[in-house]
């Protein structure tokens, strides 16, 4: 089945050209399915980049989708147009009184700054708490899974010397976890931050870590206490964006190294090789077929009941 998207959205197009099914709400309307209700809070400033990104895994499951774009109240984008935010985001206030099967709340290119001093702070820790009573499953996405320990676990975050920057091996540290189903005993995913959990202290508040690396630490972090997966690395990049973050730091100046074991050769004037996209598919596949097993049918359960297909 596919992911349902408004058809003007930009992210419509551009899937249905891979191959991704996607279908119009008018047709979706029509099924008498109980499509999984995804929201995606979008913090990142190339808002349509990244609903692409995102859409692209989530819809590539059997499951009918519908997402729900969702952005912080009152922050302003200064890198999307006015005209897509309303069109297509909904404020978080405006939809705290529904419910979600699932939740991805992204990164934010806000590494250097403490949590406290983030201008939504208040308001992204209003949207954690809710995640308890309103969403079954949330995914917490480099800074936004940063955010979502500091918030339940007290659990810091430290700036690195050097930016982490390219694509690394994790070790799979969890084969029999169902979000690992068909995982490799280790894989490539890109990496691109400049602050780092400790897997010391990630252990020590109660968190189990499914796949890690001792260059980068950390990367995929279980919280079942709290419903979530935390992922400090970037599996729904594109093939080019490491490139695309590299080349405007090169025009702008900014000292860059090139990523790490990301082109042929680490020559950038090579194409980059995508090698981490079936991973990637994998991740999220299995992410939505562990909510579809486990969510209640009926929405108003959700956060207070949890039906285990597996068990019934």
């Amino acid at each position: 089945m596919p992911i349902k998207l408004p058809s003007e959205l930009p992210a419509y197009d551009i899937l249905t050209q891979e191959g991704v099914m996607v279908m119009p709400e008018t047709r979706a309307a029509v099924q008498d399915i109980r499509p999984l209700k995804i929201g995606l809070l979008n913090l990142m400033p190339k808002k349509i980049a990244t609903e692409t990104q995102f859409a692209r895994l989530i819809g590539a499951t059997p499951l009918q989708i519908e997402l729900t774009l969702i952005r912080m109240t009152e922050h302003e984008t200064r890198n999307t147009a006015a005209e897509h935010m309303d069109a297509f985001y909904r404020p978080f206030q405006d939809v705290k009184d529904q419910k979600f099967d699932g939740l991805i709340i992204t990164g934010a290119p806000i590494e250097h700054l403490e949590f406290e001093q983030v201008t939504y702070w208040e308001e992204l820790q209003e949207v954690m708490d809710w995640t308890q009573t309103h969403v079954h499953s949330t995914f917490g996405v480099c800074w936004g899974g940063m955010a979502m320990i500091k918030h339940f676990h007290n659990v810091s975050k430290y700036m690195l010397d050097a930016k982490a920057f390219g694509c690394y091996r994790q070790q799979n540290m969890s084969p029999a976890s169902p979000y690992l189903r068909g995982f490799s005993d280790e894989c490539l995913i890109p990496v691109s931050r400049w602050t780092e959990m400790r897997q010391n202290e990630v252990a020590a508040a109660g968190l189990k870590t499914l796949l890690g690396s001792d260059e980068t630490g950390p990367c995929l972090v279980e919280d079942p206490e709290h419903r979530a997966l935390y992922i400090f690395n970037h599996f729904e990049y594109d093939s080019t964006t490491l490139k695309d973050e590299y080349d405007r730091d090169v025009v702008a100046g900014t000292p860059v190294n090139v990523p790490q074991n990301y082109y042929p050769g680490d020559d950038p004037t090579q194409p980059p090789q995508n090698r981490w996209r079936s991973h990637a598919h994998l991740l999220y596949g299995n992410w939505i077929s562990e909510i579809y097993l486990t969510t209640p049918f009926e929405m108003d359960k959700i956060g207070s009941e949890t039906t285990d297909l597996r068990k019934a």
